[in-house]
């Protein structure tokens, strides 16, 4: 049950994590795709929303790839600070975040497109700043739906299991996280903990769903 346990808040830490760097990330990127118009942009949006498609092995590997202390950044980070990121908490939530970002720019984007541009362009008339309308008047109509997309990208960050296991391992207490457990408990032949530990995730992510649901039909019904 301790281990459990310990699992559970691991997930819940890496997922608050991964979620609030997607939130930061991904409301950028959602605005810059929804209003800006530029050569590339159908690259770009296809390119971030890969990890929906890729295998999440494949997404570890090339994490290994550009974190890992034989790379020039987890080298540079090595000698300048004496930090490895692989198998460490902080690279399951960069795992993280990655895996679950498509999930949060893409329906920001959808949402700041459903913003009427005329109430943007009343403020404009009124003399408020650029930064004044976004957020007074562009955030507080699209929240509902970037607010659904960060509930379903941290029930992805909660149960993220394979880039999460090549770059942060299965370490007890340390980087073992809920999904990265039962897999671990299948191993040993330990059905009980492996029962518990699906319980408490589906647990956790049908209520997260529920809530992502709800917000979703509040949109709508918008």
């Amino acid at each position: 049950m301790e281990a459990m346990w310990a699992a559970l808040a691991l997930s819940l830490k890496v997922a608050g994590w991964a979620t609030a760097i997607d939130l930061v990330f991904g409301v950028a990127v959602g605005f810059l795709l929804a209003r800006g118009r530029f050569p590339g942009r159908d690259l770009i949006e296809t390119t971030l929303a890969l990890p929906m498609v890729l295998p999440p092995t494949v997404l570890g590997y090339y994490l290994l790839v550009m974190i890992g202390r034989r790379s020039e950044f987890g080298a540079w980070l090595h000698g300048q600070f004496g930090i490895d990121l692989v198998f460490t908490w902080q690279a399951a939530v960069i795992a993280a975040s990655i895996v679950a970002f498509p999930l949060v720019f893409k329906p920001a984007r959808a949402a700041f497109e459903a913003v009427d541009p005329q109430l943007e362009q009343a403020a404009r008339v009124l003399g408020i700043s650029e930064p004044a309308i976004f957020f007074r008047v562009t955030l507080p109509l699209a929240w509902r739906g970037i607010l659904a997309g960060l509930l379903l990208a941290f029930a992805r960050a909660l149960g993220e299991f394979g880039a999460t296991l090549m770059v942060a391992g299965s370490i007890p207490g340390k980087t073992q996280t809920l999904s990265v457990a039962v897999y671990e408990a299948v191993q040993a032949g330990q059905d009980h903990v492996a029962d518990s530990l699906v319980l408490v995730t589906s647990a956790v992510s049908i209520a997260v769903l529920l809530s992502a649901g709800r917000l979703g039909a509040g949109q709508s019904g918008y």
